[in-house]
């Protein structure tokens, strides 16, 4: 038996349980989100 797990799914998972248990967190998460997703895209990995 394999289990493939995506990062992407996972990450998303743990942001929501954080806002649901912090909604402060989510400003942050955002942040953290916009950003990653443009130095991703600027190197050149597509997500």
């Amino acid at each position: 038996m394999t289990l493939h797990l995506q990062l992407a799914p996972l990450i998303s998972l743990g942001a929501g349980i954080g806002i649901l248990v912090f909604p402060k967190l989510l400003n942050y998460i955002v942040a953290g989100y916009l950003i990653v997703i443009g130095v991703l895209g600027l190197l050149g990995h597509p997500m």
